[in-house]
């Protein structure tokens, strides 16, 4: 049977990593927003787990999701809800309780310095459109430098059909529930 995950703190899974990395545990991460927690973030995350020992899953600092939202909806008019919905406390706690997830973070950095300074051995991300990885602050033939020098593999999954936080706020906003 599996424990229910921990919330910890960007410091603490960082200094954990070592010694994970001393006992050669393989570790998988997952980051993103993970803001309304559906049943595609679940499927991904189940999945994420059988690439490694530890899956830790970093959730973007409130900051960084508004950053990302703002940039988005530059140049699109629309009464969408701003973003996140839900707090990035809450966002760690929710992923932690998943069979799947281990450790769960909020984290105040970009994608690829969070994962120079995790240095995962696998990164878990859903197969999106081409051209930036979500959370990317970079271009994706950058990102796949960044994880060549940090002896990362990159693993995509298909994203689960008829899933998204958008889709789901789009539902809301328009009473659809």
């Amino acid at each position: 049977m599996h424990v229910l995950g921990q919330v910890v703190s960007q410091r603490e899974l960082l200094a954990r990593r070592g010694e994970w990395k001393r006992t050669g545990e393989g570790v998988v991460c997952a980051y993103g927003c993970f803001d309304l927690l559906h049943p595609g973030h679940v499927r991904l995350l189940e999945q994420a787990r059988d690439f490694g020992k530890i899956l830790v899953v970093a959730a973007q600092s409130d900051a960084l999701v508004r950053a990302a939202a703002a940039g988005t909806r530059s140049g699109r008019e629309g009464s969408e809800m701003s973003r996140p919905v839900t707090p990035a406390a809450e966002r760690a706690e929710i992923l932690a309780a998943l069979r799947a997830v281990d450790f769960a973070a909020v984290v105040e950095q970009p994608l690829t310095q969070f994962l120079q300074s995790l240095r995962p051995d696998v990164f878990v991300c859903g197969d999106g459109p081409a051209g930036k990885f979500r959370g990317s602050d970079v271009a994706q033939g950058e990102f796949e430098s960044v994880l060549e020098k940090i002896d990362c593999k990159l693993v995509r999954l298909p994203l689960e059909p008829g899933y998204s936080t958008s889709r789901l706020i789009e539902r809301i906003s328009s009473g659809r529930g």
